[in-house]
Parts: structure tokens; sequence; C-alpha cells
């Protein structure tokens, strides 16, 4: 296949992702926008909330994304049996984690208050999780699903599923949070309801859809039957990307932690700048979800080749959305930021004034946030991952959260600072794992011969 191939399979690939990405950002995105609106004490609690959510649903999330190049690599040698056998187990384990994971989110004020934050904001983010959490049920077995669905190359429903699960939140979020169209007023608590109304809904629609199109691989039939064998592969490629995905995402979370000592708007420009750098990151996490399926297709196949020139070509797409983005950022910083905060709050100007600072960095770091998440996902489709939950943990945990601590504490540089150590972690993530693969991983497909 030429590159031209290459850019264009991708395209068609990776583009339904990145639009079920960012349809799926578009609910944390209306949460944000709708609760800055409630109030700034509101959007500061659900910042730290979700920062904590998310942790433990990513850590979870592994098991899902586990999933995708097993399945992946089972299709191109049309192995039928593995495929159930693989999505089954990576339902098992999901569910299994929820169990396990969700006192933390029931009792997650002793946690919050451990971390030094405020105590009102802390109150209020522990309500909202113990109603949240209840969605990390319905939300880690609709990863398994969609995983399965996107490495058979379907995708096109993921998009339409995600579309549809943020129309029913954004509207749920309009009732609940405000009290329109005759529901109670609820602040928070709405948008924490909300959110599991979204999730329940999203599981409905892809079982349906799972059932009735793909019934020859008979997913859900004698569903209780344990399969020790693949729940034990699934677990084991599961775990280490579950740990890279804690180390990233609490590399964030610790960032929000550190954002709140400084105080609650600091806070919540953090969280506003977040959601715009999330919504490009979205571009790059479609990319490498079709990075992954194509890399897990060509260790299917055996097929060196066509993995070299597709992980060239991804790589490229990805660097072209960096260079837009930081055009964006660094030109549309006050416009974008404006957008998340009404006209008339007294706070306006401080948030403005902050969160133009933090988009500064978020430019910086597009270029390495977007090579590491690449790197990832083809290190994924060959199912390499103990040596890049290494270089993770070390990139963000040795390297970036005490940078943050540093320049944005003792040399008091503070919200930039902060996101300074965010740049310098996902950097040196970047040049790590990229080495990986090129230097090692790729190697495990053996050259044809002559």
């Amino acid at each position: 296949m030429t590159y031209q191939g290459h850019f264009r399979a991708i395209a068609v690939l990776g583009l339904p992702l990145v639009g079920g990405h960012l349809a799926q950002f578009a609910i944390g995105l209306t949460d944000t926008i709708m609760l800055g609106w409630y109030g700034v004490e509101a959007l500061a609690a659900v910042t730290l909330a979700s920062s904590f959510y998310f942790v433990l649903f990513l850590f979870g999330g592994g098991f899902g994304l586990a999933v995708m190049p097993m399945v992946a690599t089972a299709a191109a040698e049309d192995d039928e049996t593995s495929i159930r056998r693989s999505t089954r187990m990576g339902l098992w384990l999901s569910l299994l984690y929820a169990t396990v994971v969700m006192p933390l989110l029931w009792w997650s004020y002793p946690i919050l208050i451990a971390t030094d934050q405020d105590p009102q904001v802390a109150e209020t983010a522990s309500e909202y999780l113990r109603v949240a959490g209840w969605g990390l049920f319905p939300a880690l077995v609709v990863m398994v699903l969609k995983s399965y669905l996107a490495a058979l190359e379907r995708t096109q429903v993921v998009l339409w599923i995600t579309v549809a699960a943020a129309v029913v939140n954004g509207l749920t979020n309009y009732a609940l949070i405000f009290g329109n169209w005759g529901a109670p007023e609820l602040g928070v608590m709405g948008a924490a309801i909300a959110s599991v109304v979204t999730q329940t809904v999203s599981l409905i629609a892809v079982i349906i859809y799972a059932v009735k199109v793909l019934p020859e691989h008979s997913l859900f039939q004698r569903f209780w039957r344990p399969d020790w064998e693949m729940l034990l592969s699934v677990l084991k490629l599961g775990i280490p990307i579950g740990l890279t995905l804690l180390a990233e995402v609490s590399l964030f979370a610790m960032s929000a932690f550190m954002m709140g000592w400084i105080g609650q708007v600091p806070l919540a420009a953090h969280g506003i700048a977040l959601n715009l750098a999330s919504a490009t990151f979205m571009v790059h996490l479609g990319l490498s979800n079709a990075a992954t399926i194509r890399a897990g297709n060509a260790l299917g196949r055996k097929d060196r080749a066509h993995l070299e020139k597709g992980a060239v070509a991804v790589t490229g797409m990805s660097l072209v959305v960096s260079i837009l983005t930081i055009i964006l950022f660094l030109t549309c910083a006050e416009p974008l930021i404006s957008v998340f905060v009404e006209p008339q709050d007294p706070k306006r100007p401080e948030i403005l004034a902050i969160g133009t600072g933090l988009l500064a960095m978020a430019a910086l770091f597009q270029l390495v946030d977007g090579a590491q998440v690449i790197a990832l996902g083809l290190l994924r489709g060959l199912q390499d991952a103990k040596v890049p939950m290494v270089m993770a943990g070390l990139s963000y945990w040795v390297v970036g959260i005490p940078a943050s601590y540093y320049f944005g504490f003792i040399r008091g540089m503070e919200g930039v600072g902060v996101w300074l150590g965010l740049v310098l972690g996902l950097a040196c993530a970047a040049v790590l794992l990229m080495a990986r693969f090129w230097l090692r991983s790729v190697r495990i497909i053996a050259e044809p011969a002559a």
C-alpha cells in the first residue's frame, strides 16, 4: 500500500473514531459549560470530582483497550472464537473492577480532604461522586463493546451511539441543573444524574447493536461461564495499559489538586483550559485508536512493511493537527475561554487572565502530547504494554509531577509553572515511547524472506 493509501485508510477508520471521542468529550464539555453558568464554585467542585473519577475510570478502561488489539489481530487471522472470548472476558474484568472501586467513589470526601482541598469544594465534589460513580459500571462495559466494534472496523456505529449519548446528556443537564421544563433545580447533583442516564442510554444502544448485527459472536450467551485462560490474557495486557493510562491521567489529576491549592478561581480556569486542550487531544486519540487497530491487523498478517508505512502516515497526520492547534490556541485564547464564563460573573477578568496563560502552555505541549499517544497506540496494537507502562510512569511521576510542583510553587510561577511540568512530563514520554516503537517493537515482525 502506498502512503496515499495509508492516509486514506487511516482517515476512513480514524475519522469516525475522532468524531466519537469528540462526542464523548462533548459530554464533559457540556457539564463544564453549564456548571460554569451555574457558578464558579460548582465548576470547581466538578472539575475536582471529574479528575478523581477519571483516575479510576481510565485504569479500568485498560481492559477495554486491551480488547481492541486482541480483536483486531484475531480478525486478521479469521479467528472468530478468539474475538468472542477476549471481548467477553474484557466485560467480566470491567464489571469486577467497577465493583471493587465503587466504595472509593462513595466515600471520596476523606480522600479529597487529604489532598488539602477547600472543604466546601470537597464536600460538593463528594456528593457529585456518590451519584455519578454508579455510571462507572455502564461506562466500562460500553468502553469494552466500543473497542470490540472499532477493532472490527465498525467505527460508524461507535460514532453515532456516542453522538446520541451527547445529545441525551445535554438535554438532561439543561433540565436538571437549572430546573428547566418542569424539572427540579438540582445544580451539581443534576449533572451527576445526567451522567448516569447518559452512560445507561449508551449501554442499551451498544448492546442492542452487538446482539442484532453481530449474532455470530454470541457475546452474551452463557455469559456467566468463566474462560480463565483468556481472562488471564486480557488481564496481562489490560493491567499495564490501565496503569499507563493511570500514570497519565493522574498527572493531570495532580495538576488539578495543585491548582486547587492556589485557589478556587485558578482551579476553575484550569478546568476550562484543560477542556479546550482535551478537545484537540480527542483528534490524536482517535488517530491513536486507528493506529492500534491497523498495527494489530499487521501483527495478525505478519506484515512489517505495512506496519512501518502506516506508522509514518499516522504520525504525520497527528503532527498536522498539532500545528493547527498551536495556531488556534495562541491566536484565539480569550474568545475560547469566554465561552465557559458568564459575562456578568465578577470573577470573569481573573479567569480570562489565568486561562490565557494556561492555554499558551497547552499550545506548547500539543506536539509532544500527540506524539506520545500515537506511540502508545502503535505499541498497544503490537500488544507491547509492560515496558511502555514503565516509561510512562517515569515520565509522568518522576519528571512531570515533581516539575509541576517545582515550577508552580518553589519557583513561584503558580498555574503556568504547574502546566510547564505537564509539558516536560509529556515530552519525556513522547521521546521514550517513539524510541521504543521504532528501535525495538516494530522488529517483532520479521522481515519477509528474500
